[in-house]
């Protein structure tokens, strides 16, 4: 059973070399939790219709591991816009209505909710400044990956010496789109064609969100890898968006990816 267990994030191998001593991660499955049903695991979804106490406990366990005070594990009140955080100290009251939060504090833990769009680490270990995007196709289409490195940069990172990892997400071989869908990219730049592929479906396409995250990550100037892992395949350790929508389940728990630059003062 899931809720027996703790937490077992999976880890970025570039991120790890990259970020050295001093900045832990992790992008979270459903293992490890205490919620039930359809929510069954680590539901971190305040958003979500589960048991407040469970999310509360699941976020707690979340931060136990990230080595942080419930209070300093940060998640933003995402709204698919390309808009980013700078946080110097935990959050007062509401939540920003953002969707990448960056710091250079050490024990703020900062995080992504997803539930199949792709939640993005950034890390600039010798600067010490670390970011966490979500980044459906709306925000990576409006630039929140592109406003996170800026943000980043404000605080003394260099991009060059950025690397950034896509988590779990949505994979091209589940994420069907119409014919609306590909013409806004495609009129956007005719370059964009290449992230579509044929559907079983007249009219629509597969769209390679995780190419066109990556894409825009090194058109930014940034290293970046993906660790191709589909939220809609692996039941087991992700909840997905998309396949409660095909399974006409009334809601749906989400995953957290967080990364803090670790307090050894």
């Amino acid at each position: 059973m899931l809720n027996e267990t703790k937490p077992e994030p999976i880890r970025s191998p570039m991120l790890e070399k990259a970020a050295g001593q001093g900045i832990r991660h992790g992008y979270f499955t459903r293992v490890g939790g205490v919620s039930n049903g359809i929510y069954r695991g680590l539901n971190i979804g305040t958003g979500s219709q589960d048991a407040p106490e469970l999310v509360r406990e699941n976020r707690r366990r979340v931060a136990d591991w990230m080595g942080v005070p419930a209070t300093h594990l940060l998640s933003a009140h995402q709204v698919h816009s390309p808009d980013v955080f700078v946080a110097c100290e935990p959050f007062d009251g509401e939540r920003p209505k953002v969707d990448a939060i960056v710091t250079d504090r050490p024990g703020i833990a900062i995080a992504a909710t997803t539930a199949d769009c792709g939640p993005v680490l950034f890390a600039d270990s010798g600067a010490r400044v670390v970011g966490a995007a979500h980044a459906g196709w709306k925000g990576a289409f409006t630039g929140v990956l592109e406003n996170t490195v800026v943000a980043m940069e404000s605080l003394g990172a260099r991009r060059e010496n950025i690397v950034a990892v896509l988590g779990p997400s949505i994979s091209p071989r589940n994420y069907e789109v119409g014919p609306e869908f590909v013409s806004r990219f495609v009129e956007a730049d005719a370059g964009n064609e290449r992230y579509f592929a044929p559907s079983g479906k007249a009219g629509h396409a597969m769209f390679d969100l995780n190419r066109y995250t990556i894409d825009r990550l090194r058109q930014a100037g940034v290293t970046a890898e993906a660790l191709d892992r589909c939220t809609y395949a692996e039941e087991d350790l992700f909840f997905s968006y998309r396949r409660t929508v095909h399974r006409n389940e009334p809601d749906y728990g989400r995953q957290l990816s967080a990364i803090v630059l670790e307090d050894n003062g």
